[in-house]
């Protein structure tokens, strides 16, 4: 049988996001093809040209735009505050689109991306790439089957030691970047409490700026209720010097507890890159998580469990399942506005010192976006 003809991929930025997760990504899809990157930066120019051997390149947005009928989807990779705008116009130009987390910068914006993702019957997926971390799935397959017994608290670390700032948009102070650790490592850390445990009805949070001449929040602490009766206490710090588990889920029989970080973005970053027949996203026996009950981890209670591998390959593959009308959106626009809900609560509750609550789940009722 032959193979259907590779979707056409224009790539917005070629930043850390395009270079480093959306062009390998993509590359190494079957079904897909990087046809396009939008960057005016002859640096990156070169760089993506040296790997992507026969790169078209475009200027700006528009000028990738100006030829929809060329391309099958846009990835949008720059920068937060362009988002939108740039979703919205690659809709209107009648493309599907994914965009990096965060899809935008309030709620809002992100249910009015749905919907008009819905009226034009287009795809409109969120890049959420730690669904497919290691820990992540191995977690998942452990509370679906119920090896904790009913999970009682969800304790999420995603810390770093970075007592220097970096600069850039990510650290600005301008509320029109939607920088700050809140908005991004907060983004991760939310969307996957909301995947494993269901809506939030209460928020509240702590966001500090600890560096010397930082602008944005750089140490975050949010603690989240869920509408079925789980807590989690979710932690984003670049001011960590000494880093705590990456979980730890307390359950009415077991725990488990997770150090380490899931060894993709670090493989990706030097450069090597996931192929068909060879280990991807696999790390040693020595993180492996423990499962227990009593006994701390660090004194060898619990018993280890074997870490699932890592899949940022399967977020495109099942993007491009979802457009060939096979498989559904990996991430809904509608499941990041939820997302949003709780980062925007949590901004303010750090801001006012107040628990914010939210609607009910039952309360309301939202549309997804169609899956192609």
């Amino acid at each position: 049988m032959t193979a259907p003809t590779p979707l056409r991929v224009g790539l917005v930025g070629y930043g850390l996001a395009g270079s480093v997760f959306h062009a390998p990504l993509v590359s190494a899809t079957t079904g897909l093809v990087l046809d396009t990157v939008v960057t005016s930066n002859p640096e990156r120019r070169a760089a993506a040209d040296a790997e992507f051997p026969g790169l078209r390149f475009a200027a700006t947005p528009q000028e990738l735009l100006d030829r929809a009928d060329e391309l099958d989807l846009v990835v949008i990779a720059s920068p937060n505050k362009t988002h939108v705008p740039i979703a919205r116009a690659a809709l209107e130009a009648g493309l599907p689109v994914v965009v990096d987390k965060p899809i935008a910068g309030t709620a809002a914006e992100a249910r009015e991306l749905a919907a008009l993702a819905r009226q034009r019957g287009l795809l409109l997926s969120v890049f959420q790439n730690r669904r497919w971390d290691n820990d992540f799935l191995t977690l998942a397959r452990l509370v679906e089957e119920g090896e904790l017994g009913d999970v009682l608290r969800f304790e999420s670390r995603f810390e770093r030691w970075r007592p220097q700032l970096k600069g850039g948009w990510r650290e600005s102070g301008d509320p029109q970047e939607f920088g700050g650790l809140l908005y991004d490592l907060g983004s991760h850390v939310v969307d996957q409490a909301l995947t494993l445990f269901g809506p939030v009805v209460r928020v509240y949070a702590e966001s500090d700026v600890r560096r010397p001449g930082a602008a944005a929040d750089d140490d975050t602490f949010l603690a989240l209720t869920h509408a079925n009766g789980v807590r989690s206490h979710l932690y984003a710090s670049a001011t960590t010097a000494q880093l705590g588990p990456r979980f730890r889920v307390l359950g009415s029989t077991a725990g488990y507890v997770k150090y380490g970080l899931d060894p993709q973005e670090a493989a990706l970053r030097e450069g090597d890159r996931p192929a068909a027949g060879r280990p991807w996203g696999v790390e040693p026996e020595a993180l492996w998580g423990r499962l227990g009950s009593g006994e701390s981890p660090l004194t060898g209670g619990g018993d280890p469990v074997p870490t699932l591998p890592g899949a940022y390959p399967a977020y495109y593959a099942a993007v491009a399942a979802a457009l060939r009308g096979t498989g559904e959106n990996p991430v809904t626009a509608v499941q990041a506005a939820a997302a949003l809900d709780v980062l925007e609560a949590a901004r303010r509750s750090a801001r006012e010192g107040v628990t914010v609550t939210l609607p009910h789940p039952e309360a309301s009722h939202q549309e997804e976006e169609p899956q192609a």
